[in-house]
């Protein structure tokens, strides 16, 4: 029997949490663990109450040819890790892991890495750790 690691474990559980995401450009999971435990997941999408870009079929970043990585004031996207980290207590948190996984518009695996803001808030939230899967398929580990 071959049983996968913890790390390949928890990758696979935030590339499941991807597939709720609503973003028509990329798809991102994240999953918060401490002590083994999953203290909450998140995935890209819009804030409650707004349309969401899978229902209305239009990115307006998109459709305004804005790169990945830029203007992200004018998406109606929360990020995976930032829905992770307001579902969870920061002393749930503490000392924790955020485990990312994320996929582009045509399936395909991304290398996900958070953005300057999100880095802040898993900073800010006491995280210690991110663990992303890199294009070659092996794990990436990233002290906070």
């Amino acid at each position: 029997m071959n049983r996968i690691s913890k790390d390949e474990y928890y990758l696979s559980i935030a590339a499941s949490v991807a597939k709720r995401s609503t973003c028509l450009r990329r798809q991102y999971g994240a999953v918060i663990i401490k002590n083994d435990e999953i203290i909450s997941t998140g995935y890209n999408g819009a804030a409650r109450g707004e349309a969401n870009c899978c229902d209305t079929g239009v990115c307006w970043r998109e459709a305004n040819h804005i790169p990945h990585g830029e203007q992200y004031e004018k998406c109606v996207a929360v990020h995976a890790e930032q829905n992770a980290i307001i579902s969870a207590a920061r002393g749930e948190m503490l000392g924790g892991v955020l485990y990312l996984a994320g996929f582009d518009a045509n399936g395909e695996l991304a290398e996900p890495a958070p953005c300057m803001i999100c880095s802040r808030m898993i900073k800010n939230a006491g995280l210690a750790e991110v663990v992303c899967k890199a294009a070659d398929g092996s794990i990436k580990r990233k002290k906070v």
